[in-house]
């Protein structure tokens, strides 16, 4: 055995799995399947409301009681989604596609298909963890540099700075404080706004009430 494929197994032993479906010969094919693989696992049943907590995988039995529920999507849980189909119909697609399940199984069910399912929806999930994960760092960074324009415009108009000496302001302020430019930028325009808020604007005096 290669040694890929030995940590391949390795880590299969080592995750936990969910299966929640109704009892009967189809589940035990699932769960005899997934005890030879090594995986920790529970059952789950009846259908809970939520997707299981403290899970890597899940197998869930893609029924009726899906339809409408936002809770029981990808987005809703860290561990990869295995949809266990009874039969593929217009009903059973769309709640296939409004789970977002990385992996399906269709009866009549197999041994032979569960590990290569498995297998392929855990490298789905992780995949699509990463490309979140780098999504989210990109529109932070989007909004850091946006704020940092917003903070640069506020003291070119209120201080008479140039841009180039409003950023090396922004700059030397952060580096003195210990923090980072996008919050020395966030504490500027929550000052402008404050200041905004109670009458002061650049150039006037406070407003006043007769």
């Amino acid at each position: 055995m290669s040694s890929s494929l030995r940590r391949l197994y390795e880590d299969l032993r080592s995750i936990s799995v969910a299966i929640v479906y109704p009892p009967g010969e189809d589940r035990d094919i699932v769960v005899q399947q997934l005890q030879r693989i090594g995986c920790r696992q529970k059952v789950v049943w009846p259908f809970p409301s939520e997707p299981p907590t403290g899970c890597d995988v899940i197998f869930f039995h893609v029924s009726q009681d899906l339809e409408g529920s936002s809770s029981w999507t990808a987005s809703a849980t860290t561990a990869a989604l295995v949809a266990l189909s009874d039969y593929e119909s217009p009903t059973t697609l769309k709640l296939l596609l409004d789970t977002r399940a990385h992996g399906v199984i269709t009866k009549p069910f197999r041994s032979s298909g569960i590990l290569s399912t498995l297998v392929l929806s855990r490298a789905s999930q992780g995949y699509q963890e990463r490309l979140q994960g780098k999504i989210e760092k990109l529109e932070s960074t989007i909004k850091s540099r946006r704020q940092l324009e917003k903070a640069i415009r506020v003291l070119v108009e209120n201080q008479g700075l140039s841009e180039t000496k409003a950023y090396e302001y922004m700059r030397e302020r952060a580096t003195s404080m210990r923090v980072t430019v996008a919050e020395v930028a966030g504490l500027i325009l929550e000052t402008h706004e404050a200041m905004e808020k109670l009458g002061f604007s650049p150039g006037q005096k406070a407003s006043k009430k007769p």
